[in-house]
């Protein structure tokens, strides 16, 4: 394909070797993948809370953006919970907390006029709480928002969460000079190391206990082996690290977020071994990927084995990101059934379309992946980019599988590349599908290696 031309099915159908057979097999799969979408959709239920209301203020919190209501906040959620459920209110005002830990059958609302604010204060997070940290379990930092095991939750309202992190505060710990920090510390770069040498060597997670002076951010909002989870119509801002990250959750509901965060890794939704997750009417100008599709990390990912699946991304709009949905590179449980449709895309700061990630140390799978009627102003790299050369590339004994991924009436206007897929000799990219798209405005050549069954329609 030459640079600056749109896609040429002739030329794309001769340099892959492939044909009708080729070409029959995407109709077959391309119907077959989308036709699950209804069956999914029917699965996931956003929860129902009863009408009662437990008015954070009557609790003892104070509105004035000074006093710390962090006991007031776990005051009106033990009532809330031991009355059987409902709304937890924070009204119009200006509020300050620590960790906020959610119960069942427990809506936080924030209501118009209300902004929420974690303090920047470390030790207002600790004791440790069982999290995932870059797809390794451990015992680290409370995130802001948490709740593990539990079901039927919710935060809700259109009000605003802010994590106040910046260059003074959470974002230094990364290392890097760009946030504030020093690659001489403090920063998170031992315990990062320590925690990935702790789960290759299977460390029980007790006993993986990175807390106070450890330096790993924490995440803005985790739901933890959660059932029947909803996030709907607030603001996220300036958090820590990801924005929103279920675990091991099953039927997610994210509606009409706006993710508004530039630090380092300030990814905005997450999912990660979750099933039936649908992500929808969402905003993203985030410092990292918009929506990264995750399973864990190397060993300690294959360890749990649970896949990320059953994944509905819809009527969204990506601005800045490292990628606007993304799969990886923590996908060492396995990646399958993800369906991204109706979004817009354009920013000069978007570097993909579609992106995933992932190499022979993270092994896993990643397949039945497809993107349809989605329209790009510009991204600054590639429409489609599928790399196993991540990070560490092809240094470990576990090949992915990469495999079934399609795109379908996908317009972009100006890109670096249209494509850049790079698998490996004894594991190539496998069946990848484009249809009735148009790739304008490219500045390079495509990269292609190591593919096979790449098809266009």
């Amino acid at each position: 394909m030459k640079p600056g031309n749109p896609i040429n099915r002739r030329e794309f159908l001769m340099s892959s070797g492939c044909g009708i057979a080729a070409l029959s097999l995407f109709c077959r799969t391309a119907s077959a993948g989308w036709g699950d979408v209804p069956g999914i959709l029917a699965r996931i239920r956003a929860p129902a809370f009863p009408q009662r209301d437990f008015v954070v203020t009557r609790y003892g919190a104070i509105g004035d953006g000074i006093s710390d209501c962090s006991e007031a906040f776990l005051k009106a959620i033990h009532a809330c919970s031991l009355s059987g459920g409902g709304r937890v209110v924070v009204p119009s005002g200006d509020y300050t907390t620590g960790a906020i830990h959610l119960r069942s059958n427990v809506n936080l609302y924030i209501s118009e006029g209300a902004t929420l604010r974690f303090m920047p204060d470390p030790r207002l997070y600790l004791p440790a709480v069982y999290t995932r940290w870059e797809g390794v379990e451990c015992m680290s930092y409370s995130p802001f928002i948490y709740a593990y095991d539990q079901e039927n939750i919710a935060v809700t309202g259109t009000g605003i969460l802010d994590g106040q992190a910046s260059k003074e505060h959470w974002w230094p710990w990364c290392g890097s000079p760009f946030y504030g920090g020093s690659f001489e510390g403090p920063n998170q770069m031992a315990a990062r190391k320590k925690l990935f040498g702790m789960g290759e060597n299977d460390v029980p997670v007790k006993d993986r206990v990175l807390g106070e002076g450890s330096f790993l951010r924490p995440n803005f909002i985790q739901f933890y082996r959660c059932r029947n989870v909803l996030l709907d119509g607030v603001t996220v801002r300036n958090s820590p690290m990801w924005q929103i990250h279920p675990v091991l959750c099953v039927n997610v509901t994210v509606r009409d977020v706006s993710m508004v965060s530039h630090g380092p890794n300030n990814d905005g939704c997450n999912p990660e071994s979750c099933r039936d997750v649908l992500i929808e009417n969402c905003f993203f100008d985030t410092g990292d990927d918009c929506i990264a599709v995750k399973s864990g990390r190397n060993r300690d990912g294959r360890r749990i084995g649970a896949p990320s699946e059953n994944i509905v991304v819809r009527h969204c709009r990506m601005r800045d990101g490292h990628g606007g949905v993304t799969i990886g590179s923590e996908a060492s449980g396995g990646v399958r059934n993800v369906f991204a449709e109706d979004c817009d895309m354009d920013s000069p700061n978007l570097e993909r379309a579609l992106r995933l990630k992932t190499n022979s140390v993270r092994g896993g799978f990643i397949e039945n992946v497809f993107m349809r009627n989605v329209k790009i102003g510009q991204v600054s790299d590639a429409v489609l980019r599928i790399n196993l050369f991540y990070e560490e590339g092809d240094a470990g004994r576990f090949p992915p599988t990469v495999r079934n991924i399609e795109m379908a009436n996908v317009t972009s206007t100006k890109s670096k590349y249209a494509l850049y897929l790079r698998g490996y000799k004894n594991a190539p990219l496998r069946n990848i599908r484009i249809s009735g798209c148009s790739f304008e405005n490219t500045s390079h050549p495509d990269v292609i290696e190591n593919v096979e069954g790449l098809t266009i329609d």
